[in-house]
């Protein structure tokens, strides 16, 4: 990652203005403050995704990994991508798959298996673990929802009540001392009076969406509480991928001892792309202050953070970078948003070893949210770029 330049100037006021410049001068500005009718174009990031890891039939490939694996939450990003890129055609061979071989065939019983890929032993592609993974399972509901909505197709809206219908059941557990709040997966996260949590897993505009949709269901409590969780969990101002209940209080997770990197990176792209009218926006903002701080200092961000004292180590990946834009410009800093915007390769740009999956996927959600391809209205509802009267961007 670049070193940004110095961030402070003597008048504030001529720094907001050179970075609201700087933004435009890069292309950075959404597209609901720049000229009235500039619909996004085309996608080239989404079409390098899709040339390089979404096979035929609609399997998506991580090549950075042994056994070249397919996760649930791979297609269910792949199906939020397409729909904002209205490639339907694209959106249903992703679904086929994920139903073929992660739902056994019976979507409307099973939540997908979280891993897919080449069992060495047995010489065979199939499941590799069965455990559904949460996550996933809010993005395959939000897509198919919104995918009906939005094309006019009830079926996929049925089918993502079915997915939340199998969520209730599965993965909500009652914390005491505390409200039911989403597991990571139906197994292995709770026992012993401790429940392990990821807070990259609870996008509230996905919450506010189910809400609305599902009015009886645990959505609204889960939106309220998740602000909380993570503010209690970040006492630094920094995320951790995992935290731990024990009944009283989130603590650090003692398999993960604090530290927020990977997963956790999410936790600030989710928060950056909540609309203004989000009553929680703010005091999560606020709460998740950290990053802001380090860039300010430091001129870069870290791999891994410890989040009990805020020290950070290592060098992330260019999907870091992007996943802070939508978070540096709801925080109101134009100059260090572009200066993170500097460390992102151009989509086609040539890579050492294999395509970077998760760097590409950060990189689709936080540029194309910058671009204007997408936002998210009050209630959670997907407003694309090409419902508005734009033509598909491909």
């Amino acid at each position: 990652m670049r070193k940004m330049a110095p961030a402070r100037f003597s008048d504030s006021r001529r720094r907001l203005l050179q970075g609201i410049a700087g933004a435009a001068a890069l292309g950075l500005l959404p597209r609901a403050i720049r000229a009235r009718g500039d619909c996004p174009g085309a996608w080239p990031a989404w079409q390098v995704f899709a040339g390089q890891h979404i096979q035929p039939d609609g399997r998506v490939i991580d090549f950075s990994t042994p056994d070249r694996r397919s996760t649930s939450e791979a297609q269910a990003y792949a199906l939020f991508f397409a729909l904002v890129a209205n490639d339907p055609a694209r959106f249903d061979r992703l679904l086929g798959w994920t139903r073929d071989n992660l739902c056994g065939g019976r979507p409307d019983q099973h939540l997908p298996a979280w891993l897919w890929g080449h069992d060495v032993k047995r010489q065979a592609w199939q499941v590799l673990d069965a455990n559904p993974a949460s996550d996933a399972d809010l993005w395959l509901a939000y897509a198919l929802l919104e995918a009906g909505r939005l094309w006019h197709r009830p079926a996929l809206a049925q089918s993502g009540r079915q997915v939340l219908r199998l969520v209730r059941e599965q993965e909500i557990a009652e914390l005491p001392g505390f409200g039911a709040m989403l597991l990571p997966g139906p197994q292995g996260f709770a026992g012993g009076g401790r429940w392990r949590l990821n807070p990259s897993y609870l996008p509230l505009q996905l919450l506010r969406r189910f809400a609305a949709v599902d009015p009886a269901g645990p959505w609204r409590g889960l939106a309220g509480r998740t602000p909380a969780m993570i503010a209690r969990a970040a006492p630094a101002g920094f995320a951790p991928d995992w935290v731990v209940w024990n009944g009283k209080d989130f603590v650090a997770d003692p398999d993960t001892h604090g530290v927020g990197s990977y997963d956790a990176i999410r936790v600030y792209l989710w928060a950056g792309m909540l609309p203004a009218a989000e009553p929680l926006r703010a005091p999560l903002l606020k709460a998740l202050g950290g990053p802001l701080r380090m860039l300010e200092r430091d001129g870069r961000f870290a791999e891994k953070i410890d989040t009990r004292d805020g020290r950070g180590q290592g060098t992330p990946s260019f999907g870091f970078a992007a996943a802070l834009l939508p978070y540096l410009q709801a925080q109101g800093r134009p100059a260090l948003l572009a200066a993170q915007r500097t460390a992102i390769p151009a989509p086609s740009a040539p890579v050492q070893g294999e395509p970077p999956y998760y760097a590409r996927v950060l990189a689709l959600f936080g540029t194309g949210w910058l671009e204007g391809r997408y936002r998210f209205a009050a209630d959670g509802r997907l407003l694309p770029g090409w419902h508005t009267g734009c033509p598909a961007a491909g």
